[in-house]
């Protein structure tokens, strides 16, 4: 689906950007850095107390710049291939081409690298002489760092966090291993071709980071090292695209979205360590004082897993799991402040325990606790996976949330109903008020999911889920038709970010296109223009709902201003302040059109789809749509629909599966190919 000869995939610049945090990143699910950066990242490894902890920066092997001594008129390229999941820098004259390639492996997660490539054009018999500048110390001020002896030539050094999270909390060592870089690499005269790799492997115990570096020196010795991660970039793709006939500018923001994505989540099979969520800026950030200190934010629940879950179930798996192994801190969190059962953190990191600088958050912006909870619930109805919540502990913290949100909820005689008081909504400009119409909404459906999974499971219902859950508050002005984002609320007080409009989605709260309609109109005026950038992509998506389509897209326009050049590296805020690097926005942005354009929603009985797209787009491709252990292949134009099985379960399910018109009931069973 070109539009022209440009690969939409492949970002391509002749220099770098002047601003460092918008270099590309190589991540995988458990390292990750930008190129040209002196520190690298481990999934999970912190260090500082509460309130300080922050990803602990380990001194990174592969920041090495390649130059020519003495050269001119040198031809200098820079590009990150999201199909290889590949960053390289060129340098081209006439009489040679020098490649420098960096890399995260994507499925050998324990390993980073790199190469020099030198290649000499026929007539040139002069040795050519590549330089490389590496200003690497093994130092860190997050860990205390011993030197071991050498193994397998590359040198070792190892060392624990110094500050836990809480007392008595985890300290995780960190071993490390890489090839050692010389100053300058010749290629000599009689040779035409040589490539030279190096090796940098990172993991929590001495017996995984060798076993790591062996298995990628055994890779190196048949020549297979990049050509292994290039082919799982290449099965990762396959099982998930988002493609569409339409504008270059919009093709190429999906590819980098996607990018920027699937390199933070755990590739298929075993992983051999415990993963540890994604956070706002992902691995590549972190460090004290930038982007949340690689926190983990409802922006992993809300905007970034429904994306995830729709192409890959197992890794939306894993970031519920990581939730689970959290529910003792979050038990904590209600307990400290008063409540009953689970209080998910607003910042969450290695303990589930509130890591947030700022008290107020972790105090009022509660919904937080409700998010995690509607992840659960939309992995449940794709997935029909019961052992996750049977034996895998997820009935645990279905119940739990539903047990804070009763304590927190205290009952009105005026109103005869429940109210939530003393909040903050996801509109951070407003705090301690009293029935946020999200929060609540959030609660009640975290209330309704927990009394839905205990009938599925025969577990007796607690009277007080259901009571609470149809009697809490959802603020509602009968009169102007729409939602007060909370009690006293006044029509156009400012907002920061999309709030009220999450309620159509994805709360997918029940109401009537008129409300939906007066909802968007009454908050898209008022929401802060250069707030963080996940907001327009809800907008988007409601104007879809109701077939507004240029609406929606004046709307999907405004997310561009967060997308910098040359490497579609996303910043928070169109004015450049906030985290970079910024999944949530992009997490938004593909919901935009993955939920947007498609029209998909995920109900407990089915996977509804409604598509709406404008003029300038005419065929969606989205293949790999992961429902009920299928994947389907949807691709839509303006005159239809074609829906193919190109995987099914082996286990074949009770009902099979079947596409339903919802106007006159037809069905059409749908079978593999």
């Amino acid at each position: 689906m070109a539009d022209g000869k440009e690969d939409p995939a492949v970002f391509t610049s002749t220099s770098l950007p002047s601003d460092p945090r918008l270099l590309a990143t190589v991540t995988n699910t458990y390292l990750g850095t930008r190129v040209y950066r002196d520190i690298l990242h481990v999934n999970g490894v912190y260090n500082g107390a509460v309130g300080d902890t922050h990803r602990a920066d380990i001194p990174s092997p592969v920041n090495v710049r390649m130059t020519v001594p003495g050269a001119d008129s040198l031809a200098e390229t820079f590009t990150l291939n999201t199909r290889t999941g590949t960053f390289s820098h060129v340098l081209q004259s006439t009489d040679y081409t020098a490649t420098h390639q960096i890399y995260a492996h994507h499925s050998l997660v324990h390993l980073m690298a790199f190469s020099i490539t030198v290649q000499r054009s026929a007539h040139t018999t002069q040795p050519i002489t590549v330089q490389l500048q590496t200003p690497f110390v093994p130092k860190s001020r997050d860990l205390d760092l011993n030197q071991g002896p050498d193994f397998q030539g590359a040198h070792y050094v190892y060392g624990k966090t110094l500050v836990p999270e809480v007392e008595g909390g985890p300290r995780p060592t960190v071993h490390m291993l890489w090839t050692p870089v010389p100053q300058d690499l010749m290629l000599r005269g009689e040779e035409r071709e040589r490539s030279w790799e190096f090796l940098t492997a990172v993991a929590e115990s001495e017996e995984e980071v060798k076993r790591s570096y062996s298995k990628g020196l055994a890779l190196i010795a048949v020549g297979s090292l990049h050509s292994s991660h290039a082919h799982a970039w290449t099965m990762l793709w396959r099982g998930c695209c988002i493609d569409l006939d339409g504008p270059l500018p919009l093709r190429q923001a999906l590819y980098g979205c996607l990018y920027y994505l699937l390199s933070a989540i755990p590739p298929r099979g075993n992983l051999g360590f415990l993963f540890h969520g994604i956070s706002p800026g992902g691995l590549s950030n972190g460090t004290q004082g930038e982007d949340y200190w690689g926190h983990i934010f409802w922006d992993q629940d809300t905007w970034m897993f429904p994306n995830i879950l729709l192409f890959y179930p197992e890794a939306a798996r894993a970031i519920l799991e990581y939730r689970i192994r959290m529910l003792e801190g979050a038990l904590r969190n209600a307990q400290e402040q008063g409540y009953k059962g689970a209080k998910f953190p607003w910042e969450s990191a290695a303990t589930g325990r509130e890591v947030c600088p700022e008290e107020i958050y972790g105090a009022q912006e509660i919904h937080v606790t409700g998010d995690v909870l509607m992840a659960f619930e939309q992995y449940y109805c794709t997935t029909q996976d019961q052992k996750l919540f049977r034996e895998d502990g997820g009935w645990k913290l279905v119940g739990a949330v539903a047990q804070y949100w009763c304590s927190r909820m205290v009952w009105s005689e005026e109103e005869q109903c429940y109210h939530i008081k003393g909040v903050m909504p996801p509109d951070e400009y407003h705090y301690r008020v009293d029935n946020s119409v999200y929060t609540n909404a959030v609660a009640q459906r975290s209330l309704n999911f927990a009394a839905d999974v205990a009938r599925d499971f025969l577990i007796p219902v607690p009277e007080e889920w259901v009571d609470c859950a149809k009697k809490v508050k959802v603020p509602f002005d009968a009169e102007k038709k729409y939602h007060p984002e909370y009690d006293g609320y006044s029509p156009g007080e400012p907002v920061k970010q999309a709030d009220v409009v999450l309620l159509g989605f994805p709360l997918m709260h029940p109401m009537s296109s008129e409300v939906r309609r007066n909802d968007l109109e009454m908050y898209e005026p008022v929401t802060e223009r250069d707030g963080p950038a996940m907001t327009w992509s809800m907008f988007a998506v409601g104007w879809l709902e109701l077939k507004e389509v240029q609406r929606a897209q004046s709307q999907l326009k405004k997310c561009f201003s967060n997308i910098t050049e040359p490497f579609k590296i996303w910043v928070e805020n169109s004015d450049g302040s906030g985290a970079v690097n910024f999944l949530t926005g992009m997490g938004g942005f593909l919901q935009a059109v993955l939920f947007g354009y498609t029209g998909f929603r995920i109900t407990k009985t089915s996977l509804r789809f409604n598509p709406a797209f404008p003029d300038d787009i005419n065929k969606l491709k989205v293949t790999g749509v992961s429902y009920f252990g299928n994947k389907l292949k949807f691709t839509i134009t303006k005159e239809e629909i074609r829906i193919k099985v190109t995987e099914s379960p082996r286990d074949p399910p009770a009902s099979p599966l079947e596409a339903v018109l919802e106007e006159s009931g037809q069905q059409f069973p749908l079978c593999e190919g």
